[in-house]
């Protein structure tokens, strides 16, 4: 056990400096944007191709992988909407943040750094292909599932919708990092020294900058009021989320442990401060979606903690059925 929470306290620890840091400062929101700008643009992409232009190609083929992964986050986001569209009486826009706060977890900020924390390099690829493929599937989602609900405030033609799903997924930083770090591993691409050094610092700079800003913003929006949904949105985002990928992956089968481990855990993080974000864009439950990313994460720490634990110790095997 010992082992476990040295992993998570200094990782947990970081949210929480940032949280207190904030507290006792009292700076503004706004004075965190080129921190999060730092993060989202340089740090993370930094990471992301700086491990995976090292990878060999066979091991970015995985196609089984990202099927069970993300038809399993898609689950637990058609489970949760469903559930909202029954309690909320047909608000499809309201029961689709439900859904993405209980399917998209915090797989950017701090996916890769506890992936990594956790199982090493060998966790960098799968964690890259849940990134990926979450993230398209929820760009996908959130506009779709508003421009059916007729509170997106356009009028865009399916072609104008699909053109900007294509270009939120192909600008994203992350998304960008790791196309350009696969090409870099299929071409055998070396970095030249002093450029190496520079990705190095950046990405050594990703994950403490990502937890102290999380941390920061969890502080800055307080919560006032917990929805009567948020019960539904814990169990399933940190319970039956991981359960289903672990399940999923493990009937298709044959992947390395350290890939099943990571697909879990990634499933297993709280909500993303993007529900958030995408709450505000289309002004839906949005108080209430801060609130969700703030009750996960709070409870996550028991939950994550208690899932390295079990991982570590041998207890959760790597294949339910071997």
């Amino acid at each position: 056990m010992a082992n476990v929470i040295g992993l998570v306290l200094p990782f947990f620890g970081l949210i929480l400096l940032g949280f207190v840091t904030a507290k006792i400062v009292r700076q503004p929101l706004e004075a965190l944007g080129w921190m999060n700008t730092f993060i989202l643009y340089v740090a993370l992409p930094a990471l992301f191709f700086n491990l995976l232009s090292r990878t060999p190609v066979e091991q970015l083929a995985q196609w089984r992988f990202v099927l069970g992964a993300t038809f399993g986050t898609y689950t637990v986001f058609a489970l949760m909407f469903v559930i909202a569209v029954v309690r909320s009486g047909g608000d499809i826009a309201e029961s689709t943040i439900k859904g993405l706060a209980a399917a998209y977890g915090n797989i950017g900020y701090m996916g890769p750094g506890l992936a990594l924390l956790a199982f090493g390099e060998q966790a960098v690829v799968p964690v890259a292909l849940v990134f990926c493929f979450d993230n398209t599937l929820h760009f996908v989602m959130a506009p779709l599932m508003m421009a059916l609900s007729g509170r997106d405030g356009s009028q865009q033609t399916p072609a104008q919708l699909a053109l900007g799903v294509l270009k939120r997924v192909f600008t994203h930083p992350f998304i960008l990092a790791t196309i350009i770090g696969v090409g870099a591993a299929i071409l055998s691409f070396q970095t030249p020294a002093p450029l190496q050094t520079l990705l190095n610092y950046l990405a050594n700079a990703a994950a403490p900058c990502a937890l102290f800003a999380m941390g920061v913003t969890l502080a800055l929006r307080p919560l006032r009021r917990v929805p009567s949904d948020m019960a539904f949105i814990v169990a399933i985002k940190l319970i039956i989320h991981p359960v289903i990928v672990y399940v999923l992956l493990s009937l298709i089968g044959n992947f390395p442990p350290i890939w099943v481990y990571s697909g879990v855990l990634l499933a297993a993080l709280p909500t993303a401060t993007n529900v958030f974000v995408i709450a505000q864009q289309y002004d839906v439950w949005v108080e209430r979606a801060s609130a969700s990313v703030l009750i996960t994460t709070t409870a996550s720490v028991v939950t994550v903690t208690g899932l390295l634990f079990s991982m570590t110790n041998g207890w959760l095997p790597a294949d339910l059925f071997p």
